[in-house]
C-alpha cells in the first residue's frame, strides 16, 4: 500500500473522530498531524505515533515495515509485526519476564467465544504483548450482527522494546473501526498492571473498583512470583495467594470484569490441581461461571515458535453469572484449529461438588467419562487403608557432602527414580549417574527411614509419557540394609513411617500402574509434578480388593489393568 493510501485510511479516521462526540482534542490533533506529516517520510510520522522514549531508528524501520499490510486481515498484519519483534529480541529475554506472544490462530479462536452483544464495548487486555487478541477481539466484535457502538481498549505491557509494535496494532483497530462506523478509544498503559490494578481497588482489597470492563482477554505472563518482591507484597496486602504470575494477572482481571462481562484466557493448566493453586481455584470458581475450556492435544504445539513445553488451556466465563449447568470442553490437535472435537459436561463433572480442593476435571471425551465413573466406584481413603504417602527426605545438593557414589562402610542405600526397573527397585545400579549411598551418621538420621517394603512413585513426569503415575516396589528381601533413603524426586508410601505388608505393597503398586489410574490423573493434572497431594486425594480399592489373588496374579503376568 503506498503512502497516500495509507493517508487516505489515516483521513478517514481523522474524519470519524471529527464527528464523534467526546473525541478527545489532543488526539484529534495527534492524528491529522500524523497525516500531514505521512507526506513528508514515513519515519518521522512512525516517530510521532509511537512514544519517543520507546523508539530507536532501527525499531522504526522495523515498524515501517509492517505499516503496509493494513489493508490485509489485521492479524496477519500482526503476525509479521510479531515475527520482526522475535527476530530482534531474543527467546531468552522475553522467556525471562514470561512474554510468549500468541499466534494469531489462537487469538482468533479465543476471540469467537465472547458470546454476548453490548452496546459499548470496553475491553481489558493486560499483558498485551503485540496486541494480537485485542486485535481479534475488535475483528470479532465488528463483524457481528449487532456490533458495539462504541470499543475502548486498555491494554497494559511493560516491555517497552514492543511499545512501538502494539501502537501499530492499536492504529490498524482505529482503522478497522472506522471503516465500520465505530467510535474507537485506545489506550497504551506502559506501567504494571498488578500494581496498576490495585491502586485502584478500596482499601486495598479486590472488589468494587470504578474501572471495569465488559470484555477481558489475556494471555498472562508466565513467571513465578519470588518471595519478597513489590509484586508478592501486593499481592499478600489484597488477599492473594499465588505462585505464578498468570494466575495473580487472571484473578485480577476477573475481579475487573463486571457483572456479566466476559473474560476469556489462555494460560498453562497447572492451576487444575495441586496445593499451590487452591486458594486461585477457589477464587476464580466463585468470580466466574465457567462456560469453555479447550484443550491441546500436544502441550508443544499452542506456542511452538517459543518451543514452550506448558501444557496450556483456554477458558471462558461469565462474571458473577449462575452456573449453567454444563461446560463445553473441546479439543485440538494444534494451533490451527482444523480438527476440533467438542463435547458438553455436566458441571459436576468437572469439579466435583465435595472436594474441597476444588481440582478441575477434563472430561474430553467418552472414555474419560467412562474413567471417572470407574474411579468413583473405589471410596477408600489412604487413612481408612491406614497408610501415608510422603516425599521424599533427601534433597541430594544439600546433602552432597554425604552422598556417594558407590556402597562404602557405614553407607546405605540411595534411591533416585533411575533405580527403577521392571516393578520394583533395583540396587545398587553400577555406572549410575545418580549416587547410590548416603552416609548412615547423625546428620542424616532425619533423612533416613527404616528398612521395609515401601511403594515409590516417581514425582516428575510428562504428559507424552506412556503412564504419568510411575510406581515400584522397594523390596527389603532384594536389598540388604537396615536403612534407606528416599531421594527427593520420589513420593513413598507407607505405613506411619514403616514399611507396608508386601501383599499389600503388590496390590497398591499395580494400582498406581494400572491404565485406568492413569487415565484418571490425566483429567486433572496438568502439570509435570506427581505430588503427594495429588496421591492423597485419589480414592483407593478397599483393603480387600487390594489383597485379593487376581491382584498378585495380575503384577505376575505383567498386566497393568485393574479389573471392574
Amino acid at each position: 500500500m503506498s503512502g497516500h493510501q495509507f493517508l487516505g485510511l489515516a483521513c478517514e479516521s481523522c474524519r470519524h473522530y471529527y464527528g464523534s462526540v467526546g473525541c478527545p482534542k489532543n488526539e484529534l490533533v495527534r492524528i491529522k498531524w500524523r497525516c500531514l506529516l505521512w507526506r513528508l517520510t514515513s519515519r518521522t510520522w512512525l516517530k510521532l505515533m509511537v512514544r519517543s522514549e520507546n523508539v530507536n531508528d532501527s525499531v522504526a524501520a522495523q515498524v515501517c515495515g509492517a505499516i503496509p499490510c493494513a489493508e490485509a486481515d489485521i492479524l496477519s498484519c500482526i503476525e509479521k509485526v510479531q515475527r520482526t519483534f522475535s527476530q530482534t529480541v531474543s527467546r531468552t529475554e522475553r522467556s525471562a519476564i514470561g512474554q510468549f506472544l500468541t499466534p494469531a490462530p489462537i487469538a482468533r479462536f479465543m476471540a469467537g467465544l465472547f458470546e454476548r452483544h453490548v452496546p459499548v464495548a470496553r475491553i481489558l487486555d493486560p499483558g498485551a504483548g503485540t496486541g494480537s487478541l485485542f486485535a481479534a477481539l475488535v475483528e470479532h466484535l465488528i463483524s457481528q450482527r449487532e456490533c458495539p457502538e462504541s470499543i475502548e481498549i486498555i491494554a497494559y505491557e511493560t516491555d517497552r522494546n514492543i511499545i512501538p509494535h502494539l501502537e501499530v496494532t492499536v492504529a490498524l483497530c482505529r482503522q478497522l473501526c472506522a471503516r465500520a462506523g465505530v467510535v474507537f478509544q485506545g489506550t497504551i498503559r506502559c506501567e504494571d498492571f498488578i500494581a496498576a490494578a490495585a491502586s485502584g481497588f478500596h482499601d486495598g482489597l479486590f472488589a468494587m473498583t470504578p474501572d471495569d470492563f465488559t470484555h477481558v482477554i489475556l494471555n498472562p505472563p508466565y513467571k513465578k512470583i519470588n518471595g519478597e518482591t513489590r509484586t508478592r507484597h501486593i499481592l499478600n496486602a489484597a488477599g492473594m495467594e499465588v505462585s505464578n504470575l498468570y494466575a495473580a494477572f487472571v484473578w485480577v482481571a476477573a475481579c475487573l470484569t463486571r457483572p456479566g462481562g466476559e473474560i476469556v484466557a489462555i494460560t498453562p493448566r497447572s492451576f487444575c490441581n495441586g496445593p499451590y493453586f487452591r486458594r486461585f481455584r477457589k477464587a476464580l470458581l466463585s468470580l466466574l461461571d465457567l462456560r469453555h475450556i479447550h484443550t491441546f492435544e500436544s502441550r508443544r504445539e499452542a506456542f511452538a515458535d517459543d518451543a514452550v513445553l506448558q501444557e496450556n488451556i483456554i477458558f471462558h466465563g461469565i462474571r458473577n453469572a449462575r452456573q449453567n449447568g454444563t461446560v463445553t470442553i473441546s479439543t485440538s490437535k494444534g494451533p490451527v484449529f482444523s480438527e476440533v472435537q467438542t463435547r458438553s459436561v455436566p458441571f459436576q463433572e468437572v469439579v466435583v461438588p465435595d472436594d474441597s480442593d476444588a481440582f478441575i476435571h477434563l472430561i474430553e471425551s467418552d472414555n474419560s467419562r467412562e474413567i471417572a465413573e470407574r474411579m468413583s466406584r473405589f471410596n477408600s481413603t489412604l487413612a481408612e487403608l491406614g497408610l501415608e504417602v510422603s516425599t521424599g527426605r533427601v534433597v541430594d545438593f544439600r546433602a552432597r557432602e554425604f552422598l556417594r557414589q558407590d556402597p562404602e562402610p557405614a553407607t546405605v542405600p540411595l534411591i533416585y527414580p533411575c533405580h527403577f526397573e521392571k516393578g520394583f527397585v533395583r540396587w545398587p545400579l553400577p555406572g549410575a549417574k545418580k549416587p547410590n549411598a548416603i552416609v548412615s551418621s547423625d546428620q542424616t538420621e532425619d533423612l533416613l527411614v527404616p528398612a521395609g517394603c515401601y511403594v515409590l512413585t516417581k514425582r516428575f513426569t510428562a504428559k507424552e509419557e506412556r503412564r504419568r503415575i510411575v510406581g515400584a516396589i522397594y523390596d527389603p528381601r532384594r536389598v540388604d540394609a537396615p536403612l534407606v533413603g528416599f531421594e527427593n524426586h520420589l513420593n513413598y508410601f507407607h505405613a506411619k513411617g514403616r514399611g507396608l505388608s508386601p501383599d499389600l505393597a503388590r496390590g497398591l503398586a499395580v494400582f498406581l500402574n494400572s491404565s485406568l489410574l492413569d487415565g484418571y490423573f490425566r483429567l486433572f493434572s496438568g502439570h509435570t509434578q506427581v505430588n503427594a497431594t495429588d496421591l492423597r486425594k485419589v480414592r483407593y480399592p478397599s483393603r480387600e480388593q487390594l489383597l485379593q489373588r487376581w491382584i498378585s496374579n495380575q503384577m505376575s503376568r505383567g498386566r497393568r489393568r485393574v479389573p471392574r
